[in-house]
């Protein structure tokens, strides 16, 4: 099978700093910026400069890094050193509440800190070392995803992804765009209908900027028109990423997702969710735990800095839902697909990992 290589890397770990896509400024702009201290860090999670739970995480362990650089320099004693740092790291937490991939990273930073017996510089080259190991090892597992993913892709396909959980919302080569990658890669005849993903356009300003890149055929339609396509017979399957997963398959993804899975459930359609195992949260029993990001009003009530609506008019913006994992075909994953009963074979795959 011939290897489709994503042009895009959103985010990478350069001598002090972390340099990422700036992701507020598509479609218009293609720039990087340069991260170098915590709270930069913190405000880029948290504005959404960097998004999509992977490249969230790999933003977290980075994070972690700047915070101990820039601790380097208060002389404090080594375990003054490491609290202080541990302060740190749970604060960038709190950036973004919803997208697990944040805390297991940072988790993943913190156990290193806690472990650490050397000296504060020693301990500040661990943390780099394991930020790059994370960021590398994205990629492979995105790559994994996708080629599992392909499996189950129909030929000449039309794939319905929501929002963008792409190489944009990864270190490098996408998790629901993995799928769609690495089944272009085999069958060229494959196409890709991206809802636009109301109110932050991430599907409009994102998802078809990469598959345009990539040269896959990609056509874009509004949240509320895929069960217009799936009733015509235009869309075979449905194929998005996620956020946080629940032990029992619950999963929550960008605001709109579960419209999408219920539309694909009453039209007999595949409702596949594509994503690592460190988003899956066996802490959690189910998706009526995972906290959901309330984000700012303006960016319903505003397009492009315009008034879109009468000036005071009530908003609710929750940033994502929680689609039943009675609505979910396969959760694909880099050990494979899982299948229901979620609870068990994510019980599975942990096993083996």
């Amino acid at each position: 099978m011939a290897e489709f290589q994503s042009k895009i890397r959103t985010i990478e770990w350069i001598d002090t700093y972390s340099r990422m896509a700036d992701q507020t400024k598509y479609p218009d702009k293609f720039e990087f910026i340069d991260i170098k201290t915590g709270q930069e860090m913190f405000d880029a999670i948290k504005n959404m400069v960097v998004r999509g739970a992977p490249a969230i995480g790999i933003a977290g362990a980075h994070g972690v890094v700047l915070y101990a650089q820039e601790l380097k320099d208060k002389n404090l004693s080594f375990e003054e050193f490491k609290k202080e740092l541990l302060n740190k790291s749970d604060y960038l937490v709190t950036s973004r509440p919803t997208a697990v991939n944040l805390y297991w990273a940072v988790e993943k930073q913190k156990e290193i800190i806690k472990n650490s017996t050397s000296d504060i510089e020693s301990l500040i080259e661990e943390l780099r070392i394991n930020g790059k190991k994370l960021e590398l090892e994205d990629i492979e597992i995105n790559k994994k995803i996708g080629d599992y993913g392909a499996m189950v892709v129909p030929k000449g396909a039309t794939i319905l992804t929501h929002c963008n959980a792409g190489a944009l919302a990864t270190v490098g080569y996408g998790t629901a765009l993995g799928v769609v990658r690495s089944a272009f890669a085999k069958d060229p005849t494959i196409q890709v209908f991206a809802d636009e993903t109301r109110p932050r356009q991430q599907g409009a300003r994102i998802t078809t900027l990469e598959l345009k890149m990539d040269g896959i055929p990609v056509t874009l339609i509004t949240d509320g028109m895929c069960s217009y396509f799936m009733k015509k017979g235009m869309i075979n399957m449905v194929v998005v990423g996620a956020d946080r997963i629940a032990a029992n398959g619950d999963a929550a993804n960008k605001i709109g997702t579960y419209t999408v899975a219920i539309a694909a459930k009453y039209h007999n359609i595949p409702f596949y969710v594509a994503a690592p195992l460190s988003t899956i949260d066996t802490n959690i029993q189910s998706g009526e735990e995972i906290v959901i990001e309330e984000r700012p009003h303006e960016e319903v009530t505003m397009i492009n800095g315009k008034n879109i609506c009468p000036e005071g008019v009530n908003v609710i913006n929750p940033a994502f839902d929680v689609t039943p994992h009675e609505l979910i075909t396969g959760i694909i994953t880099e050990k494979g697909i899982l299948k229901p009963d979620y609870k068990n074979s994510i019980k599975s795959a942990f096993s083996a990992n």
